[in-house]
């Protein structure tokens, strides 16, 4: 994956819509063929694509008009049709209606404590096929916070820090409340929380307030001058549940619910690796406090090479839809307002040196 770069000065969404649908046409055009052909592989015909990607984007304009304005903005400005570019936008909420499939996809560790900056670490592993390129974009928002943040060409965000000292790392999950309703999308959520929050509190509230038809984790953190705390807030069409660091100050993260009673309608494929991705995390976790970026994301990968425990490459010998791969290792700095970033493994990433954005 080839990692772009875009800073916009405007608060004014249909304005930052037009100007990043100006700059990355063949990027927005070419990311929303790649997901309708992905999606019909798995069994989610056109026109039920397409329904769900309307239904979502009604839900984001009553929602969050100005993300609704701004997408808008940026499919008129690619020259690509507005619900395909909702379709993108809305690609959760679309595979939660494909049939399930085991998922082997992004791990996250936060550290916080009194006194401490928060430590974070995530690969985001995904479909290398689909990604060709991703963006990292830097704005200002409406509500008086830059934002920093890295997505797909199409979703309205996926990892990222504001200025106010708040952090966001994103995991998918699955619920058996998850249907094809057409729910606000769960990357708007991500992104309004940047935009808008300034605590935990905030982002709780913000996500709460969105009915969404797919489920999926946002682990928020924030640093402080007393230091730091973390929560993270999972979402399902059956509620929201927040999940507390464990007393050692660790939150963990992969694909499956924590929260006790949204766990009883897990429906996350038994063959995933998320819980021995989850069980790996918890054997380094005492490790990798204290660490840089670099020797973070080596501590954590527990080895070197595409077989050490999170670290994903694709299969040839499977289906490309059942292949996996580590496109991002990343690193939020919420005291810095700043992000790690490297197109690749933890142990690459390790060896070869982060960039900072």
């Amino acid at each position: 994956m080839e990692l772009r770069t875009f800073t916009s000065t405007t608060t004014d969404p249909a304005a930052r819509g037009r100007e990043l649908g100006t700059a990355f046409a063949p990027q927005f055009e070419r990311t929303a063929a790649l997901y309708l052909d992905h999606f019909e592989e798995l069994g989610v015909g056109a026109d039920e694509v397409r329904g769900i990607a309307e239904r979502s984007r009604a839900a984001l304009a009553a929602w969050a008009p100005g993300l609704a304005a701004e997408a808008d903005a940026i499919a008129d400005a690619a020259q690509v049709e507005r619900w395909r570019v909702a379709a993108v936008g809305a690609r959760t909420e679309i595979l939660a209606a494909a049939p399930p499939r085991a998922i082997s996809e992004c791990s996250t560790a936060v550290h916080v404590g009194p006194g401490e900056a928060a430590e974070s670490i995530q690969t985001w592993d995904w479909h290398d096929f689909l990604v060709p390129e991703g963006l990292l974009w830097a704005f200002p928002s409406e509500a008086g916070l830059d934002v920093k943040l890295f997505t797909e060409f199409g979703t309205a965000a996926k990892i990222g820090v504001n200025s106010a000292g708040l952090g966001l790392h994103f995991n998918i999950l699955s619920h058996a409340s998850d249907s094809d309703a057409g729910g606000v999308p769960v990357h708007a959520i991500a992104r309004r929380v940047l935009e808008e929050a300034r605590s935990i509190a905030d982002a709780r509230r913000i996500a709460a307030s969105a009915t969404v038809s797919a489920s999926t984790v946002l682990t928020v953190f924030e640093t402080g001058p007393a230091g730091s705390r973390a929560a993270s807030l999972e979402l399902s069409p059956a509620g929201l549940g927040v999940v507390d660091p464990a007393a050692d100050d660790w939150l963990l993260h992969t694909n499956h619910f924590l929260d006790p009673e949204l766990f009883r309608g897990d429906t996350m494929p038994a063959d995933s690796t998320t819980r021995e991705r989850f069980a790996h995390l918890d054997a380094v976790r005492s490790g990798l406090a204290g660490l840089g970026p670099a020797a973070r994301a080596l501590a954590a990968c527990g080895g070197q090479g595409a077989d050490a425990d999170i670290c994903m490459a694709p299969d040839p010998a499977l289906p490309r839809i059942d292949q996996w791969a580590t496109l991002l290792t990343v690193a939020v700095d919420t005291e810095a307002f700043a992000l790690d970033v490297f197109p690749g493994r933890p142990d690459e990433a390790a060896a070869a040196g982060f960039t900072r954005f």
